[in-house]
């Protein structure tokens, strides 16, 4: 295929989390690869520095301290403060693709739409589950839900977004607004990270013509420094990374783990970490906070297997991918797109609730003594690879009339 120009849109621009991830990555494999790629953001202090972030949307906050702040943020769930800087880039770069990522809330579908009024090609990577649940998780009281699949004012009566009414009534509002309907007419393939995605994008009535499933990648940069990196010495311990928060399953975790033996590491920081610090103090529970990416990979290096004991859907989560990239045995639950990820080496676990953890924690100390981690290292870096997903991703684009 000849060079392409492409912009890469996200409402975010620095490694936040995994959609940022993949955003910023994505964009270097298709440098990589010869393409022109470019971004569109909404301008943030820790955003990494590009030519054309003088475009950027005005940084807008729900959490401003003035009402006006506030209405500021609300009005930018319809686009308002988008159009002019987004117009410029598409003026000054013309791309061929507008690929998008998260956009809702602080950018807004309108960039889909702009896009598709010039006839640029749109093509969109679902990362959470926000276009058929307004709350984004498919989470309700702890519980996987799925009523505002066909009926979003749902999200009101239930106070899904934050347990506010308000925040709910705007969820539902936005959801109405940018409806399934004008989607569809302005994305010309939307890519779904797991076929768990693509099944629950059907169920909410997305025609499975327009659903493309690429499972996400670990970046070459990220591949090489993991290959780099030599095995740690073995430590009779587990290791959580990730979020602090109550869809991430952590809190149950940690009742299980406090009355285990074995040192549990928990690495990452959210509005959890205070509540849980003080609730499970323990010298086999330790807690590290934020780490950088190298330490993330040393931390994995070292310890018996990871654990992910998320109650929501999760997608198709970077941190078993790195952590099968390690060689590490992966624990999960059997929730969302984790169990599609865990097949790939018998090693792997599978637990379906917080009960069973104690046992799974147990048995999967017994088991991952065995696993042969250069093999699950060798096969998840051939299955996650970036060059392979450039090829599924190329081919999606020239699917697209």
């Amino acid at each position: 295929m000849n060079r392409l120009k492409i912009l890469i849109v996200s409402k975010f621009l620095y490694a936040r989390g995994g959609a940022e991830v993949y955003s910023i990555n994505l964009g270097e494999i298709l440098q990589k690869q010869g393409h022109e790629v470019r971004f569109f953001s909404m301008s943030y202090p820790q955003n990494i520095h590009v030519n054309e972030d003088k475009y950027f949307a005005e940084e807008v906050s729900f959490f401003h301290s003035s009402i006006s702040g506030r209405l500021k943020a609300a009005l930018r769930v319809f686009g308002v403060g988008v159009k002019n800087g987004y117009e410029n880039v598409l003026d000054d770069f013309q791309p061929d693709v507008v690929h998008l990522n998260n956009i809702h809330s602080y950018l807004s579908p309108i960039v889909a739409k702009l896009a598709h009024k010039r006839g640029i090609k749109v093509v969109w990577t679902i990362h959470d589950y926000k276009l058929i649940c307004p709350a984004y998780a498919c989470l309700r009281k702890g519980v996987p839900c799925e009523i505002c699949f066909n009926k979003k004012i749902n999200v009101v009566s239930h106070k899904c977004m934050k347990n506010n009414v308000l925040a709910s009534f705007l969820a539902w509002w936005e959801a109405i607004y940018w409806k399934k309907e004008k989607l569809l007419q302005w994305t010309d393939a939307f890519i779904c990270p797991s076929n768990f995605m693509a099944q629950k994008m059907t169920q909410g009535k997305y025609p499975i013509n327009k659903l493309n499933v690429i499972c996400n990648f670990v970046s070459e940069e990220r591949a090489r420094f993991i290959s780099k990196i030599p095995s740690e010495e073995q430590e009779i311990a587990y290791a959580y990374v990730g979020r602090l928060s109550e869809e991430k399953g952590v809190d149950a975790l940690l009742k299980a783990a406090i009355q285990l033996p074995y040192k549990l590491y928990i690495a990452g920081r959210g509005p959890l970490e205070n509540y849980l610090q003080q609730n499970y103090v323990s010298p086999n529970i330790v807690f590290l906070g934020q780490l950088s990416a190298e330490a993330v990979i040393h931390l994995l290096k070292k310890v018996q297997f990871s654990i992910i004991p998320s109650i929501c859907y999760e997608n198709n989560p970077l941190g078993v991918i790195e952590s099968l990239c390690c060689g590490t045995p992966v624990l999960g639950r059997n929730i969302g797109g984790i169990p599609e990820l865990l097949k790939t080496n018998t090693c792997n676990r599978l637990f379906s609730k917080d009960e069973d953890l104690p046992i799974a924690i147990t048995d999967m100390f017994t088991s991952s003594i065995q696993a042969d981690r250069g093999a699950i290292s060798t096969i998840a870096c051939k299955s996650f690879s970036a060059g392979q997903y450039y090829q599924q991703w190329l081919k999606v684009i020239q699917n697209i009339s």
